[in-house]
């Protein structure tokens, strides 16, 4: 196997591969990488048994071949050689020898018969998107903050992508909130799968500034995510995700609009004080004042209360989680934010004014 190519891109796609490599310390062979060439395509693949990330390259004067070669290692040399350099690698049997200009390194190797088989998709049966890199950005960042850490609930430790009514949603819930952001209006296929939130965090990490639209392959046991020259393909969580639609509130009694700023500023406030009784923070609308209010709950710390000016039309009361609070808040768009809730033990619903299309629901605390 011979490869010629700049030093740049292989710098960048032995850096995007090797995120994964060496994740099962019980299978050596998954620190290395795979480096494969057929036909003047160069692919660098690596895998944790759950996910595989393959990274193509474009190579000329190249020479059929596949090795594999520790990936971290790879990485780093290669990624310290100068820049505008052309690296040649060449492969004799499990050796790898790596010349750049006056530079020069063999590394030692392992069979690619060790190395595990990558997943396969078939294209004629898979359920296709395509997305706009901004878009599914910003929808993952705004569901993923409701993963579950619970991996006694595995259905609950990925991310839901789901059709209903024609459009594509994520949702996630960790049983104390629940997040939920439409993807595409108008699709034709019907997807119902979880998404590990650990390879969608892997996704985000490989999306380059050149990707402009991310397309999705699902089939009935994995997703591959295609990202410009770089394909990550994952297990789906094996699992039912809850029926959730049922608990978005339809209505909520108590509605109030307030700036975002200041509620975070207030929030904040009484979180400081409320660290030692679990982050509880009290969220009241009072009529009278017309003011809408969060106060921490009194402990040795002291008490705190903070109060807004706004229109409102019923009084209430409900017990929030501030950092639940606080995480919606610091992902809401616009300037404005609705929250509504209808009694202390009903969910609290936010949503920002300027996004329709994300829906956010904080389950109280009893007070």
């Amino acid at each position: 196997m011979k490869i010629k190519i700049a030093q740049d891109k292989l710098a960048r796609s032995l850096n995007n591969v090797s995120r994964i490599a060496g994740g099962k310390a019980s299978l050596p062979i998954l620190s290395n990488v795979l480096i494969r060439v057929d036909d003047n395509k160069v692919s660098l693949v690596t895998t944790n048994l759950d996910m595989a990330v393959v990274s193509y390259l474009p190579s000329v004067g190249s020479e059929n071949g596949v090795v594999t070669v520790p990936a971290k290692l790879m990485a780093e040399f290669v990624g310290n050689l100068p820049r505008g350099e052309r690296v040649d690698l060449e492969a004799d049997d499990t050796k790898v020898t790596i010349k750049a200009g006056g530079y020069s390194s063999c590394v030692n190797g392992a069979s690619a018969e060790d190395f595990p088989e990558l997943p396969e998709i078939d294209e004629e049966k898979v359920v296709k998107f395509k997305i706009g890199v901004e878009d599914f950005k910003t929808g993952l960042s705004q569901v993923m903050v409701a993963v579950s850490n619970d991996t006694t609930r595995p259905a609950l430790t990925g991310v839901y992508f789901n059709t209903f009514e024609n459009g594509l949603y994520l949702a996630a819930t960790d049983g104390y909130r629940l997040a939920e952001r439409k993807l595409i209006d108008k699709v034709q296929a019907e997807v119902m799968a979880i998404v590990p939130a650990a390879s969608l965090r892997s996704v985000l990490a490989l999306i380059g500034d050149d990707v402009q639209e991310i397309e999705i392959l699902f089939d009935d046991s994995q997703v591959r995510f295609r990202l410009g020259d770089v394909e990550v393909t994952s297990k789906l969580v094996d699992g039912s995700f809850p029926d959730y639609r049922q608990l978005i509130p339809k209505e909520t009694e108590i509605k109030v609009t307030l700036p975002r700023d200041e509620l975070v500023r207030i929030t904040k406030l009484a979180a400081l004080f409320a660290r030692e009784v679990g982050g509880s923070i009290v969220c009241e609308t009072n009529v009278e004042n017309g003011v809408f209010s969060v106060a921490s709950v009194a402990n040795e710390l002291g008490e705190n209360k903070s109060e807004i000016k706004t229109e409102v039309e019923t009084d209430g009361k409900v017990t929030l989680n501030s950092r639940f609070l606080l995480d919606v808040l610091n992902i809401l768009g616009g300037k404005k934010v609705d929250f509504g809730f209808s009694n202390k033990l009903d969910p609290v619903m936010l949503n920002g004014d300027k996004d329709t299309d994300y829906t956010h629901i904080i389950m109280p605390l009893k007070g």
